[in-house]
């Protein structure tokens, strides 16, 4: 672990990922030397804490990256596109957490325990992507599955708390449930349907061909990640009325014989993985033990009695953290530790 000081600047840093990416570089201990804190122009003013000290929010802008080593991006695909070649120019090596770089051939990828090779490629263009939040948790559960049994093909059906909206979303379940319980009428504003007590089969918008933006991201991203386009993914994602914490039923179909005990020892030992799996005692991932940790947690691990070599599971991880936040500052220290 390198010991190098290494000037970070927050893109976004008001919103939701963006404030958890400055918990978490505090966290890990990051070796941090200068840090920069930016946003919009209505967020100048703003000041926030990082390590004991307040830091005053800057407007993002062309020349923001002057003298920086790694910029965070979690400001949107549209202020991605237009402010991360301006990084890289300036010799800051963008982490990107919006959608914008994600499937382009030149940007990699990541996500540090299944392919933190990839982060050499970085070069082309300046910029590492960071995966959607659904398809890191479920990579990190699969890969070492993978790489041992040779996956055939994927069936996932997620439940993804409203966080991964953002705040508003958040406000909207919080206040129609309160109303809801109070016999009041409720306001639909960030969703087409109210999300309070309910599940919504709608993230992101609707494509072509019946699928919705979110689940194509599962299917191009896990293939690109995994660096397998003969794995067969389809998914069905979900809006659930939780705050925190997307879960994932995932059924795996394997070319080699696969057993539920060998996926268990299997995924004991991997990286970035709790194995919580005694249905007998009741325990299995719930949303509230992935809140606020960075770990992927498995349960529910069993073979599918309808198929040879398929194994059914319960994937649950926290979506702003491991999701987001956490896995871009990963992507961070390998950078610092590697290639800067």
């Amino acid at each position: 672990m390198s010991d190098k000081k290494i000037n970070i600047a927050v893109a976004g840093a008001t919103g939701a990922v963006g404030n958890q990416m400055i918990n978490c570089l505090e966290e890990a201990e990051f070796p941090v030397g200068a840090i920069k804190l930016l946003a919009s122009s209505r967020s100048v003013g703003r000041t926030l804490r990082f390590k004991g000290d307040l830091i005053a929010v800057e407007e993002l802008g062309e020349d923001s990256f002057k003298g920086m080593d790694i910029a965070l991006f979690s400001a949107g695909g549209g202020t991605s596109q237009r402010f991360a070649p301006f990084a890289a120019q300036d010799g800051c090596v963008v982490v990107d957490n919006s959608s914008a770089w994600r499937m382009d051939p030149d940007v990699p990828l990541v996500v540090p325990e299944v392919n933190s090779h990839a982060i050499a490629a970085y070069t082309k263009k300046g910029i590492i992507a960071n995966p959607n939040c659904s398809t890191i948790q479920m990579v990190v559960a699969l890969n070492p599955i993978h790489q041992k049994y040779h996956i055939k093909r994927i069936v996932v059906s997620t439940y993804q708390a409203v966080s991964g909206t953002g705040k508003k979303a958040i406000d909207e379940l919080f206040d129609q449930s309160r109303a809801m319980i109070n016999f009041l009428d409720y306001e639909k504003k960030v969703y087409p349907h109210r999300i309070a007590f309910n599940c919504l089969p709608h993230i992101d918008s609707f494509l072509d061909n019946g699928y919705t933006k979110e689940e194509m991201k599962m299917v191009n991203e896990t293939r690109k990640i995994m660096e397998d386009d003969t794995i067969g993914v389809t998914a069905t994602t979900v809006r659930v009325p939780v705050f925190y914490s997307h879960a994932e039923a995932v059924n795996v179909e394997t070319i080699e014989p696969i057993s539920a005990s060998e996926v268990k020892l299997l995924l004991e030992k991997a990286p970035g993985i709790k194995v919580m799996d005694d249905p007998g005692k009741n325990i299995y991932p719930l949303a509230t033990d992935g809140a606020g940790q960075d770990l992927t947690l498995v349960g529910r691990i069993r073979e599918d009695e309808s198929v040879a070599n398929g194994i059914n599971m319960w994937i649950v991880a926290d979506n702003i953290r491991k999701g987001a936040a956490t896995n871009a500052v990963q992507i961070a220290r390998v950078l610092a530790d590697d290639y800067l």
